[in-house]
């Protein structure tokens, strides 16, 4: 009986879960087809294909369709007014910049933390949990007026800016993944005449594998789509994200270039969707690793 019960309920959580789905890809299934269709289109519907429904005859149907979407035009539009390449550019070298930075200082820190696990460790480590606590609203003043006093407005300065608040979610998740590490791995290797660079370098990092990558798909969703950080720090005369630059779509007296504009969101979520098709297997995998007791 306990058996049935349970299937009984594996088909409700699934019918459930899969109504979730289907309300999440959803918008983006919408944008995809407004990316291809006329902005005065797009604006009187936005959620069916054409002026003309299947009930009025295929024939309606197909012409309104074929009235509706104008191919790559609003590819070709948006690519041009916003200098696309550029700014995908520079979202690219500051999101892979950041990601690696992140990764390599907070596994280092996470390590040093659990391994000599003195006051002051202890009290970094409270640091890093408190940076995920506080508002990101209480510090814009005073990121924006330091960044500026720093000249950090570049892509550069701005991967220092995410490593701060990257740096407490990296930090957890290593710390745990680090505790389940033997240290008699690290003591064989010192006895074998390794540094402690050469310990973390050739030991540990290896073994941080699963949990690295997790932490790299957060981090490059996030990074990759945010919006408000770079807008505060960057010179946006000079750099722009891809974030950035689909705002400059937004003309005079609230008039925006729909098709334009959701053509570049497509480019913009496509690369993301990619990276983390590639790389959702291992994001349980680094969950569940760093899920232990020290």
């Amino acid at each position: 009986m306990s058996n049935v019960r349970k299937a009984k309920h594996g088909w409700i959580f699934t019918i459930i879960f899969t109504i979730l789905s289907v309300l999440w890809v959803l918008p983006i299934v919408i944008v995809f087809m407004n990316s291809f269709k006329l902005k005065a289109y797009i604006n009187r519907f936005p959620f069916q294909l054409g002026p003309f429904k299947m009930t009025d005859g295929w024939d309606r149907f197909v012409a309104g369709v074929q009235k509706a979407f104008v191919g790559l035009t609003n590819y070709a539009e948006g690519i041009r007014k916003i200098n696309f390449f550029n700014a995908f550019g520079t979202s690219l070298f500051i999101t892979i910049c950041s990601v690696a930075v992140i990764i390599l200082c907070t596994s280092m820190c996470a390590w040093y933390i659990i391994r000599v696990n003195d006051k002051f460790s202890k009290g970094l480590y409270c640091l890093c949990l408190f940076s995920m606590i506080v508002p990101f609203q209480m510090v814009m003043f005073t990121l924006s007026k330091l960044s500026n006093m720093l000249h950090l407005g570049n892509p550069v300065g701005i991967i220092l800016v995410y490593l701060g608040f990257g740096a407490g979610l990296a930090v957890f998740m290593f710390t745990g993944f680090v505790k389940s590490i033997p240290l008699e791995i690290e003591e064989a290797a010192m006895i074998d005449g390794c540094s402690p660079i050469q310990t973390y370098f050739q030991v540990v990092f290896p073994i941080l594998k699963p949990t690295a990558i997790t932490v790299a798909i957060l981090q490059v969703m996030w990074i990759w789509n945010d919006y408000l950080l770079p807008y505060l720090v960057l010179d946006i005369r000079k750099w722009k994200t891809i974030p950035i630059a689909i705002q400059y779509l937004k003309g005079g007296y609230g008039s925006i270039d729909w098709g334009a504009m959701m053509a570049m969101l497509v480019l913009a979520i496509l690369p993301i969707i990619i990276f983390y098709g590639i790389c959702q297997k291992y994001i349980i995998e680094g969950v569940v690793a760093g899920a232990v007791k020290g």
